[in-house]
Order: structure tokens, then sequence, then C-alpha cells
């Protein structure tokens, strides 16, 4: 059995859903550092990393298909992205929920 390969016809679509959602993302990453620099809580400093992991994963998508990145890189770099923004919003979660020691900590 031969590899599978796309071509660059098949590629482009999936170029354009990865370029809109690496925009849409990186709009929200700015968004949620704004917040942070306006509020200075650690709460929001751990959203923008968790935004901010998302919008690398983005990126890491879009240079995978333009070759720039290779399949196994890809998989480790998201996989690992994906780890960083689960662990960073469960963290937050944790230590901000109201009761939490850090949350009376914050008042």
């Amino acid at each position: 059995m031969g590899q599978v390969t796309w071509g660059v016809d098949a590629a482009v679509p999936i170029l354009v859903v990865i370029l809109l959602a690496s925009v849409g993302t990186g709009l929200l990453f700015v968004v949620s550092v704004v917040a942070y620099r306006r509020r200075r809580r650690p709460q929001y400093g751990l959203i923008a990393v968790a935004i901010g992991a998302l919008w690398l994963r983005s990126v890491v998508g879009a240079g995978t298909v333009l070759g720039v990145v290779p399949m196994p890189a890809h998989h480790f770099i998201s996989h690992s992205l994906d780890l960083l923004t689960a662990g960073t919003v469960l963290y937050a979660v944790y230590m901000y929920a109201p009761g939490s020691v850090a949350a009376s900590d914050d008042r």
C-alpha cells in the first residue's frame, strides 16, 4: 500500500479553515491579553495562556498544511498544547473557584 497524498487542491479548503480559525483565535487571544492587562489578576493571565495555546495550535496546523511542520512534530506539539490548554483551564477553575484559597485571597 502506498502513502496517500492529498495534493495542493485538497489542502486549500483545509488551509482556509485553519487560517480562519487562526484569525479568530488570534483575536480572542488579543482580547484576553487586554483583559489581563486591565484587571491584572492571575485568573485572567491563565485564561490568556490557555487561549494563546489554542492560537499556537492553529499556527502549527497551518504550518503542517504548508509543509513547514512535519506530521510527527505536528502531533507532538498539538497534543502538548492540548494538555497545556486543558491543564491551565482546570488549574484556573480549581484555584479561583468561589471558596478556594486563592479566590478568597484575591479579593
